[in-house]
């Protein structure tokens, strides 16, 4: 039920920040007029949903009018009639999309995100996964226009990775990929498995949004240990014998990244930094939600099969997401990056225990 006194007080800010938007001083303030415009964007969505939602009901209103009035003429009668019977749905469906548009947007959705993908249990064919599950994702990226940047890796001896780290560029892309944190399964016949007979392996992934600068990360130069080596991997004579790679440590948490992609070591130190920001932002953020258990997530566990989160059955073409009973026997495409199908019950399953908890209060 719509509490329609909220969404007056709610909307009645739209009107403090459309003139927060024509300030000279907020277009001179980067951060705050990211915040604005996106809070804007926000409430003339909730704006949009209202409209419609008060729309159906006085469609519905004046159709039972019509029905009710024994001037109308016959055909109109039925006319209206046919309308009506339809318009409670729409209803719901707009009631639906106003309390989603008043849940507050979390602010990272709409970052770049850092893409980590480790084999764990399993060996030679874990690494073998993992280098599937990057496929996956990188196929996935791309169907979306999204770009992806490989900052480290670490290749298995059989193929695939042991650990794979990458930026994923573009609109929206934390926000669509967020739920991917966790341990996933696999059920196969291996390559390197003589007798045919099905292993079970896994893997783990890790989705973290970038830092900005609404995060006020200040990271002074004493709490930083920087090394730098050569470049290991398939980089060629250049980069192999050149010091351009870059390991950070933070001291003060113990958290390290790493960054060799890159010819220059000063564009691997921005992009180590970046990764190194992002899972000091993550680790505080993991702390904070701890505290409130309505907003905390299953992140990465370590590869160990008891702490899966998804399961793909090869001999069955089958993949299963046990967090919400998804279950689609189209294997073979998803690992191709067609993810949508799933990823959208994930999104569903979010909103909706969002909503519960939304209503509840």
């Amino acid at each position: 039920m719509i509490d329609q006194k909220r969404v007056t007080r709610v909307l009645d800010r739209l009107e403090d920040l459309e003139r927060l938007l024509g300030d000279p001083a907020t277009l001179a303030d980067p951060k705050r007029l990211k915040k604005a415009v996106r809070e804007h964007a926000s409430l003339k969505r909730l704006e949009a949903n209202v409209r419609a939602y008060t729309s159906a009901i006085k469609e519905l209103e004046d159709n039972k009018a019509l029905i009710d009035d024994p001037s109308t003429d016959p055909e109109l009668r039925e006319m209206a009639r046919e309308e009506a019977e339809g318009l409670p749905a729409k209803i719901a469906e707009c009631e639906h999309a106003v309390l989603v548009s008043l849940l507050p947007p979390d602010a990272a959705d709409d970052r770049n995100a850092i893409l980590e993908v480790r084999g764990g249990t399993g060996g030679d064919e874990a690494a073998l996964f993992a280098g599937d599950l990057f496929r996956m994702y990188s196929r996935y990226a791309e169907s979306k226009g999204w770009k992806v940047s490989v900052l480290d890796s670490n290749e298995g001896e059989a193929g695939g990775f042991k650990e794979v780290i990458a930026t994923i560029t573009g609109e929206g892309v934390y926000g669509r990929l967020k739920f991917e944190s966790g341990t996933h399964r696999v059920q196969r016949v291996p390559a390197t498995e003589a007798q045919g007979r099905i292993h079970t392996s896994a893997a783990t992934v890790l989705l973290l949004p970038e830092a900005d600068e609404e995060d006020d990360l200040d990271i002074p130069d004493s709490d930083l240990r920087i090394d730098i080596f050569c470049a290991g991997g398939h980089g060629g004579q250049g980069v192999n014998t050149t010091y351009s790679a870059v390991r950070i440590t933070h001291l003060p948490t113990g958290l390290v990244a790493q960054c060799q992609d890159e010819r220059s070591q000063l564009r691997n130190k921005e992009k180590c930094m970046a990764v190194l920001k992002a899972r000091i932002i993550d680790q505080r953020r993991s702390a904070e939600e701890a505290k409130d258990s309505r907003n905390r997530r299953d992140l990465a566990g370590n590869g160990d099969r008891s702490q899966k989160i998804r399961t793909y059955n090869y001999p069955q073409n089958r993949i299963t997401d046990h967090r919400v009973g998804y279950t689609a026997h189209n294997l073979s495409s998803v690992m191709d990056g067609d993810l949508d199908l799933m990823l959208d019950a994930l999104h569903e399953h979010d909103l909706a225990q969002r909503l519960e908890a939304e209503l509840a209060e």
